[in-house]
């Protein structure tokens, strides 16, 4: 049998407890090792790379050389050990201890149903610190190679509170509140820790909600021109709208540029998928009004003022891009990034050949179609003619 005990600094419950005292293999970290009282002459591995202690304990199992334990860090069951078990085709028994997310948020003083939790340790960071840019609350399981500043350098421009939680559980405990730009500074944060990245300055919810995490998008997508703020009616129309976000594919973890973005309704509705989103916008005046757009609507967007495609060596790497404004110097500017996808939108004839020539140069596969919608609009007398909104060209770049 293997059975799987969630460590904290608190003595074994009964069950698990006797689970250890019957173990004739028992793996687990070094501190978790020095942390509970071994049966005499058992054997021990000490987990460093999860593959190799999973096989021996595999072995372990398949030679029936009795029970094998693993010892692991608050709740195995998130992040842990138990997925790779049960990938390989055990069923383990389970004895969790209270979850370092859990007591990270409990230290705070601070409710965690609505919570993201999110996991930089061990595997590409990006995902995870695309998230902490877009939503709050988020809870970041580090290491030793993404650790606190790296999280804080995530979310430098935005309105963001940081707690570093360190060896939740342990004498040694320590949780300091601090902005991301002194975060940033540090590196003296001990292991294990968890960063939990709020948003201070909001209130918090009191209504109940119904799903644990973020809340889902309501009240859909290609939304209205009027609910948002826009200068001489230069925003990109909802039918436009409706079919660049499905070839942006914005999502939780995705990091998008709205370069151009004018009064942000691109950006915005990127946001209100989950996205981080960053404002690309060579007109000053047009933060503000991008900004309010988004706090409307209750997300978060950085706006980068300066002149594309200058700009774009101060920007992390994206996963997805609009352009809707700059020609094909931009859009070649955009596919030297490499993201996933680039959707840009054109008004001007001339300018659709050798946008598709820039992105198929960069290896993309490219599409296109022209949108043009004609909306119901009343007459005086009651009656509804058509009236046709301004065609536009989008042509899509995609890598396999």
């Amino acid at each position: 049998m293997i059975t799987v005990i969630g460590c904290d600094a608190s003595p074994l419950p009964e069950p698990a407890a006797a689970a250890l005292e019957a173990a004739s293999l028992v793996v687990g970290g070094q501190r978790h090792l020095d942390q509970v009282t071994l049966p005499d002459g058992v054997a021990t591995v000490v987990m460093g790379d999860v593959r190799p202690a999973v096989a021996a304990v595999l072995r372990h199992d398949g030679d029936k050389n009795g029970d094998a334990v693993v010892l692991a860090s608050g709740d195995p069951g998130l992040f842990g050990i138990v997925r790779r078990l049960r990938a390989a085709g055990v069923q383990p028994v389970v004895h969790p201890a209270v979850s370092s997310v859990a007591l990270a948020f409990a230290r705070t003083g601070t409710p965690w149903d609505d919570a993201l939790v999110v996991s930089a340790h061990g595997r590409d960071p990006r995902r995870a610190l695309a998230a902490c840019r877009a939503v709050a609350p988020v809870a970041v399981l580090t290491d030793t190679v993404t650790g606190p500043a790296e999280v804080a350098r995530a979310v430098a421009d935005t309105s963001r509170t940081l707690v570093v939680c360190e060896r939740l559980g342990e004498p040694d405990e320590r949780v300091t509140w601090l902005s991301p730009a002194e975060a940033a500074q540090r590196y003296d944060w001990r292991e294990p820790n968890v960063v939990l990245v709020l948003d201070e300055p909001r209130p918090v919810d009191a209504a109940p909600g119904w799903v644990a995490g973020p809340r889902p998008l309501e009240g859909g997508w290609a939304l209205d021109e009027t609910d948002f703020d826009h200068r001489d009616q230069m925003i990109t129309k909802a039918e436009v709208r409706a079919w660049v976000l499905a070839r942006l594919a914005p999502r939780l973890g995705c990091l998008v540029w709205d370069v151009g973005s004018g009064s942000g309704s691109v950006a915005v509705e990127c946001a209100r998928f989950g996205a981080a989103v960053v404002a690309v916008e060579r007109d000053q005046q047009q933060r503000s009004r991008i900004q309010a757009n988004a706090r409307g609507l209750g997300v978060e967007v950085q706006v980068m003022i300066g002149n594309a495609p200058a700009v774009f060596d101060r920007l992390p790497d994206p996963d997805a891009v609009f352009v809707g404004g700059g020609g094909p110097s931009v859009v070649a500017a955009v596919a030297a990034r490499s993201p996933q996808r680039v959707v840009v939108a054109l008004a001007a004839l001339e300018r659709v050949g050798p946008t598709f020539d820039a992105l198929a140069a960069a290896d993309y596969s490219v599409d296109g179609v022209q949108l043009q919608a004609s909306r119901l609009t009343a007459l005086p007398d009651g009656a509804h003619r058509l009236a046709a909104t301004n065609p536009v060209i989008v042509v899509c770049g995609v890598r396999s």
